[in-house]
């Protein structure tokens, strides 16, 4: 069973890295410091965009607009990492 749960830690750790990047490249492609035309950048966020949207689309539609600012991956890997100390807590 420990190895259930570290399998789960783990992915939900990555989980919450992809989140970060995802955030910190919109960060940078809306300040213009990279390029979207740029095939790989554009790669990278086409797959981060795939894999992150899904989880943030329904607190973005809860959470409103606050001038341009997005919390709504700040609440997700919140919420993750109250589910992973939880699952760690009754499952180890």
């Amino acid at each position: 069973m420990q190895s259930l749960v570290l399998l789960v830690d783990t992915v939900i750790s990555i989980y919450i890295w992809l989140l970060i990047a995802s955030a910190i490249l919109s960060w940078l492609v809306s300040f213009k410091v990279i390029n979207t035309q740029n095939r790989f950048v554009f790669s990278v966020m086409s797959f981060l965009y795939r894999i992150t949207e899904p989880a943030l689309r329904p607190f973005r539609r809860i959470i409103p607009n606050l001038g341009g600012i997005d919390i709504s991956p700040i609440i997700l890997i919140l919420i993750l990492f109250f589910a992973r100390n939880l699952i760690t807590e009754y499952l180890s």
